[in-house]
């Protein structure tokens, strides 16, 4: 298995791992150009890269990572890590966890002293998952739909 940053060509299976899952069913339905749109607007900012594994020439795991700097505690600068997805026929073989580490290294060498994440209150099984890689439930999170 490889990790590397996504590509433009990667976007139709990024999507697809996105919207195979019980909640991106629902919600990843917009035609192919916006989540293009999307890339390009994240791929023309440094500070944010999208993560792909690949295994056997096959993208099976991907996530956003976006490194924030921050006055808070001294200025730390931290990564947070969003739409963590491993292929379903995949799970329960480490790529999520080998993403993870994946995360925390490129993190590291951002400078980043902390990572966090937001992860549905249903997703019982993703709660287990960052739990067994050491991430602590600290907080409550608030997100608000803007019109």
């Amino acid at each position: 298995m490889i990790f590397r940053t996504a590509t433009r060509q990667d976007v139709p299976a990024l999507v697809a791992l996105l919207a195979d899952d019980p909640l991106g069913k629902g919600r990843e339905t917009a035609g192919m150009e916006a989540y293009l749109q999307a890339f390009d607007r994240i791929a023309a900012q440094p500070m944010h890269q999208i993560i792909v594994a690949e295994k056997g020439g096959q993208i099976v795991a991907t996530c956003q990572l976006t490194i924030l700097h921050g006055l808070s505690r001294a200025g730390m600068t931290r990564a947070l890590v969003e739409a963590v997805r491993t292929a379903e026929h995949q799970r329960g073989q480490g790529i999520g966890a080998a993403l993870m580490a994946e995360v925390e290294a490129r993190a590291r060498a951002a400078g980043a002293r902390m990572v966090q994440l937001t992860t549905d209150k249903s997703r019982g099984r993703a709660h287990a998952f960052y739990d067994r890689l050491g991430y602590e439930p600290t907080h409550i999170g608030y997100k608000k739909l803007l019109d």
